[in-house]
């Protein structure tokens, strides 16, 4: 009982450490005997001591600083706070969890630091009017789908589309999709699977809280020559809102001020080369989509798509049927 008892009065010990503590708070062993006696541990100086001494020799970085302001506090931890306030950033602009999901995963991360920290990170969250997904299931998705991947197993699920009257309903008639999933990527703050369909013979991707009833399947998956040197970045870097496309070898003519939007849409590796004083080219592979056309019409002047043909005729059609909705009516 008294080994328990020992056992008991470290983990409060190490808790009130970790939650009471840091660099500008500390706590004597005065402080610290009355804090454990709230807690119905009733223990002498001598005994904190040795506890802060198991705990320092056990990996914790307990600090001790003697002085004016003498005390203890624990010093390095599992995330700094710079680290846990780009993960609170991380979770509040994920659009594909819900606001309850947020709040409860950033409360959990403030348990990360002591609780003086942790009003830092309280103060900068904003959930409430950002765009979230209204699927609460999401996680288990991705629960599922990992399974799936890791079992190299083939999914079923039903997708939906959004309505008019902002419901989510299935696509086609609720019919099942079936594919071999291979990947998760984030992508524009949503969680989309990669996936190969064999029944179309292509590598497809879908928005993950779209998708309901996910069902892992005794079946292998299929596309594993397709995956066997599948280049994730560069997937996302040609598809346009991860729209689906025409695949085709783009030629844009871009002003010299462009020169880092086309960095941070296609990456270093591009193929690029000056045309004349105030203006390079670039030739980027893209899925050729509306999305894809929408980007370079908001680029203006600046960009011309100079080639292939087929594609420069395509963006022509898209903004003359754009035009028609802006034309002068008597």
């Amino acid at each position: 009982m008294a080994e328990q008892s020992r056992k008991m009065s470290l983990l409060t010990l190490l808790q009130l450490l970790l939650k009471k503590t840091d660099e500008d708070h500390l706590l004597n062993a005065s402080q610290i005997g009355e804090l454990l006696e709230q807690e119905g541990i009733s223990v002498d100086r001598r005994t904190i001591y040795k506890a802060i001494d198991s705990l320092t020799e056990f990996g914790i970085d307990i600090i001790q600083k003697k002085g004016s302001n003498s005390g203890y506090y624990v010093g390095s931890r599992e995330f700094e706070l710079p680290e846990l306030k780009l993960l609170v950033d991380a979770v509040q602009a994920s659009k594909f969890m819900t606001a309850k999901k947020s709040e409860e995963l950033i409360k959990k991360l403030e348990n990360q630091t002591s609780e003086y920290k942790a009003r830092e990170l309280n103060r900068e969250v904003f959930i409430r009017n950002r765009m979230k997904t209204e699927n609460e299931k999401i996680f288990y998705n991705v629960d599922d789908i990992h399974e799936a991947m890791n079992r190299d197993r083939q999914i079923t699920f039903r997708y939906g589309e959004w309505t008019v009257e902002k419901r989510l309903v299935p696509r086609k008639n609720g019919a099942l999709y079936r594919v071999s999933p291979w990947a998760l990527s984030w992508d524009d703050e949503n969680y989309y699977l990669i996936a190969y369909d064999r029944e179309a013979g292509k590598i497809k991707h879908y928005r993950v809280d779209k998708m309901t009833e996910i069902k892992v399947l005794d079946q292998s998956r299929f596309g594993k020559e397709e995956f066997a040197n599948f280049d994730l970045a560069s997937y996302t870097k040609k598809t346009f809102g991860m729209f689906g496309g025409e695949e085709a070898k783009v030629t844009l003519l871009c002003h010299n001020r462009l020169v880092g939007v086309m960095i941070d849409r296609f990456g270093t590796d591009m193929t690029l080369f000056r045309a004349d004083e105030g203006h390079f080219r670039i030739i980027v592979p893209v899925q050729v989509s509306p999305q894809f056309y929408g980007w370079v019409l908001a680029l203006g002047r600046d960009v011309v798509i100079e080639g292939p043909v087929h594609v420069r005729t395509a963006y022509r059609r898209y903004l003359q049927d754009a035009l028609e909705n802006y034309e002068v009516r008597d």
